[in-house]
């Protein structure tokens, strides 16, 4: 259990990891399609309805605001998690916290993360996430 835990910390490490634009860092959001499945979902339920990204869809816009100047010395991080494993599935409850820089105004944040994962044939890989912030 505690390499599959090890593996799991590692994949959520890497996705937070992915969107950090700090100190001059280029994110590295197309990590995103090595940690999750091909037919990953990740729903934002931040907002009054839920929106539903395939892994193209979520990339894209992040990785352009990442990279454009609206959104720069950004990084997120999870600050408690809870990681229940069965077999060859596994779910993960994260709380996280954020900050950076938003269209110039410094701001912070925090929210939660729900993570499946499964183990295939390469591995653990997420196979769909849901957030909401706080």
């Amino acid at each position: 259990m505690s390499d599959v835990k090890a593996e799991l910390d590692e994949l959520m490490r890497t996705f937070l990891g992915a969107f950090t634009n700090t100190g001059g860092r280029r994110p590295d959001v197309d990590v995103i399609r090595e940690v999750f499945i091909p037919q990953g979902v990740i729903v934002s339920t931040a907002g009054d309805e839920p929106v539903f990204y395939d892994l193209d869809g979520f990339i894209e816009p992040r990785q352009k605001i990442l990279t454009d100047g609206t959104l720069t010395e950004f990084s997120e991080w999870e600050v408690a998690e809870r990681t229940e494993v069965f077999g060859s599935i596994a779910q993960r409850f994260s709380e996280y916290r954020k900050s950076g820089f938003l269209d110039g105004e410094w701001f912070e944040g925090s929210g939660c993360k729900t993570t499946q994962f499964l183990r295939t044939p390469a591995g653990w890989r997420m196979s769909s996430m849901a957030w909401d912030d706080a």
